[in-house]
């Protein structure tokens, strides 16, 4: 119940259905929603530490505006990419953080990977190569969120590997919304073992080079998707008055 209830607020505030200064009612909210008080309070937390609402003491349940979300979080990642508008957009910034990051990525696996890291890389690989070819998208895709998650892991950096859920989400979205093709492209297969094979052998450069020309495949197959979405700009926080 708890998890249909994040679900269920959290889809309608992302999707537009409920706008920034909207008000609820955690007891509109849990008839509605046929929970218990509890069940309703303790999802809203769960929204507020994504950004999505504030409570407001004598007012209600608010929701707040879009610079206010945490957009990293896979919840918002996976209800961004469902919705009717606003999936280019999502999609557009997430192919553009994955490509300054997983090259990066990339590189300092090839540096600083442990051997059993790197072992499993080029396994999955190979798999990945056979499984594309065979047309298996479903298990192609696992092997795929498998395969980008040991590439940020073996990098060494818990930044990047903290990565692993959000970037599963957007390889998750292009299958689910028909946005990869039927056959992964045999360049691209041979782009992932080469990926692997330079981690394996300490070449830093090779790593980066070929996981690059991944990232510029992803961005050719998918761009056409957010060619007419407009970009969105945030302006940065203002520092306070500095005093004398």
């Amino acid at each position: 119940l708890h998890s249909l209830v994040i679900e269920s607020l959290g889809r309608r505030i992302v999707s537009g259905e409920l706008q920034a200064g909207d008000t609820m009612f955690s007891e509109h909210l849990e008839a509605e929603l046929n929970v218990s008080r509890s069940v309703a309070r303790e999802a809203v937390r769960v929204l507020q530490s994504l950004g999505l609402v504030e409570t407001v003491k004598r007012v209600g349940i608010r929701v707040l505006p879009e610079t206010s979300w945490n957009v990293f979080d896979p919840y918002i990642v996976r209800w961004r990419l469902a919705a009717k508008s606003g999936k280019g957009a999502q999609l557009r910034s997430l192919t553009e953080l994955r490509s300054a990051v997983e090259p990066a990525a990339a590189e300092l696996a090839a540096q600083y990977a442990p051997e059993d890291m790197a072992a499993e890389l080029m396994a999955v690989a190979a798999k990945m190569r056979a499984v594309g070819r065979a047309g298996d998208l479903q298990q192609f895709l696992e092997l795929d969120i498998h395969y980008h998650a040991l590439v940020l892991a073996a990098s060494g950096n818990e930044m990047f590997g903290k990565m692993q859920s959000m970037i599963a989400e957007v390889l998750r979205g292009r299958t689910d919304y028909g946005l990869m093709p039927s056959h992964p492209h045999e360049e691209a297969l041979q782009w992932h073992v080469d990926v692997a094979n330079a981690i394996q052998s300490g070449n830093p450069d090779a790593a980066r080079e070929a996981m690059d020309q991944i990232m510029r495949r992803t961005k050719s197959e998918v761009e056409s998707v957010w060619s007419d979405e407009p970009r969105i700009f945030t302006p940065p926080e203002r520092p306070g008055a500095v005093e004398d």
